[in-house]
């Protein structure tokens, strides 16, 4: 798959296939390529954790305040993203320029696991409905968590949905000199 058909296949999945275990390879393979994700001066200002089995069940009712992310309790993997500090240069340049690297980084890693994920025939969605203060116990964290990633198979017949998007020229302008 190259990589305009991992950006057509990948969809927020809302429908898990609860008793379809992720392969440890593939997992891996979905690891490998976040280490790989680019972040501001190679800091990687970010820890991913690994829940399965009863923390991921612990994990997704930690999403699901008020009624949201149900599906969640069907992932058999949940990827919590939590926070960590900025490596000194990415520290000053983000004092100076007033620009939050840390959560460029990690969308940028949320990418890299979602694209990859949808190589490997896995489904995700990223969630930032979630009670940082259970996450971070339940993980043994000392830092925010700012995302987590469902990861699975859709349960079969699972549809992908029409993409909705902007139009390019509502997103993209050229500017020549």
């Amino acid at each position: 798959m190259n990589f305009t058909e991992i950006a057509e296949q990948r969809q927020s999945c809302r429908s898990y296939d609860s008793a379809r275990a992720v392969e440890g390879e593939k997992l891996d393979a979905i690891l490998a390529a976040a280490r790989l994700a680019p972040s501001a001066c190679n800091g990687q200002p970010y820890h991913i954790t690994v829940c399965k089995g009863e923390s991921a069940k612990q994990a997704a009712k930690a999403t699901q305040g008020m009624g949201m992310n149900k599906f969640a309790a069907d992932a058999p993997v949940l990827l919590v993203i939590s926070e960590k500090p900025y490596v000194a240069t990415a520290a000053l340049g983000a004092k100076v320029k007033g620009n939050d690297y840390r959560s460029i980084d990690i969308g940028i890693l949320a990418a890299y696991i979602t694209a990859e994920a949808t190589a490997q025939g896995l489904s995700t969605c990223i969630l930032g409905w979630l009670d940082d203060k259970k996450l971070r116990e339940l993980c043994h964290l000392d830092a925010p968590v700012r995302l987590v990633i469902t990861l699975g198979y859709a349960k079969e017949g699972d549809p992908l949905r029409t993409k909705k998007r902007k139009a390019l020229a509502e997103l993209v302008d050229v500017i020549e000199n």
